[in-house]
C-alpha cells in the first residue's frame, strides 16, 4: 500500500485523467460518477501529499491546487460535451422540450439553462467539494497516525 503513494504525480494525473474519463463516459455526460469518484481521488490526494511533505501549510496548498487541477479537467470535459449543445439556445426553432433533459422548471428554454448550469459549473464544483471532503478525511486519519496524534 504504501509503494502506490511513491507514483509520480505525472502517472497519478494520467490515471486520473483516464479515470474520470470513464467516470463520464460511464454517467453518459452526467458527471455524477465523477463527483462520486471525488471522495477517494481526496482521499488519494490527500495520502500523496503527506508522503511528500510534512508541513501543514504545504500540504493544504498542494491538495487544494491537485484538486482544483482535477476539477478543472472535468470541468473541461464536460465543456467539451455540452458546449455545442449550447448553441441551441440561439436557435428559435430548437425543440428544447423534447431534448431528453428533465423538464423541473416553468419552461423548456429555463429547464435547458438549467441543465447546462448543473453540468458544466455546478457538476465539476460538487466534485471539487467532494475531493475536498475526501482530503480532509484522509488528512484526519493521517495526523492520527503520526506520533502522538489525536
Amino acid at each position: 500500500m504504501i509503494s502506490l503513494f511513491k507514483v509520480k504525480l505525472g502517472w497519478a494525473l494520467l490515471i486520473f485523467l483516464v479515470l474520470d474519463t470513464l467516470c463520464v463516459g460511464m454517467g453518459m455526460g452526467v458527471p455524477i460518477f465523477c463527483i462520486l469518484f471525488g471522495f477517494p481521488v481526496g482521499w488519494v490526494i490527500a495520502a500523496l501529499v503527506t508522503s511528500r511533505t510534512r508541513v501543514m501549510q504545504d500540504v493544504l496548498n498542494r491538495i487544494l491546487l491537485y484538486a482544483l487541477i482535477a476539477s478543472a479537467f472535468t470541468f473541461l470535459v464536460m465543456v467539451i460535451i455540452w458546449g455545442p449543445v449550447s448553441t441551441m439556445l440561439l436557435d428559435p426553432s430548437a425543440d428544447l422540450a423534447n431534448f431528453g433533459i428533465p423538464m423541473i422548471l416553468y419552461s423548456p428554454m429555463a429547464s435547458f439553462i438549467g441543465w447546462l448550469a448543473l453540468m458544466m459549473i455546478v457538476s465539476p464544483f460538487l466534485q471539487l467539494l467532494m475531493m475536498l471532503f475526501g482530503a480532509y478525511l484522509g488528512l484526519l486519519y493521517w495526523l492520527r497516525s503520526l506520533p502522538g496524534g489525536a
